[in-house]
């Protein structure tokens, strides 16, 4: 569970942030259903190279945006939470980062751990991102494992292939020099 910065009440009624939640539930259900989505796998079965797990992000507004409808573009899967300094620092770094290669085809999904209780918090962030965000609802998420480490950040390339591993980097918060060094170069494929 998040602790809290600050006192005081966030965020609306629960009943609808858990209708939020359970829409995210219902739709990776449905492409479970499917045989859209692999059988759970664990973080460490993840390989660069290979295809990456598939990922939805149900966003604050309810709007469901998944990893295999964004093929052709190059997708940063970035797992922060509202308490997290580093993912304070890293947040706008990216958003900046995501206005200047918009056109060229980036994505940025931001996943954040926070109670559905800090709903505020996590909309008075979000506010200021060029990116959707939605709450995580769940410290796991199927083929990348128990998020227990933020900020934490997955790569995917323009084929839906997994470029940046967020569990094997030693330091995984983004830096300019590491933007230029692992996605740049990914924005110039075609």
């Amino acid at each position: 569970m998040a602790r809290r910065l600050e006192s005081g009440s966030y965020g609306p009624p629960l009943r609808t942030t858990r209708r939020t939640l359970l829409q995210g539930a219902c739709a990776t259900a449905a492409l479970a259903a499917r045989g859209l989505m692999p059988r759970p796998a664990l973080a460490n079965a993840l390989r660069i190279g290979e295809a990456a797990p598939p990922a939805i992000l149900v966003t604050l507004d309810g709007e469901h945006i998944a990893t295999h409808e964004l093929l052709g573009n190059v997708v940063i899967l970035t797992f922060w939470a509202t308490w997290c300094i580093p993912c304070r620092d890293e947040l706008p770094l990216l958003s900046a980062y995501l206005t200047q290669h918009s056109a060229a085809g980036l994505r940025v999904l931001g996943f954040g751990l926070d109670g559905p209780d800090h709903i505020d918090a996590v909309r008075a962030v979000a506010q200021k991102l060029g990116f959707p965000v939605g709450l995580l609802g769940d410290t796991r998420l199927p083929g990348y494992g128990r998020i227990w480490r933020i900020p934490v950040n997955f790569t995917i390339d323009r084929q839906g292939r997994l470029v940046d591993n967020g569990w094997r980097d030693p330091h995984p918060v983004w830096t300019e020099e590491r933007l230029e060094r692992i996605v740049t170069p990914l924005m110039r494929e075609p």
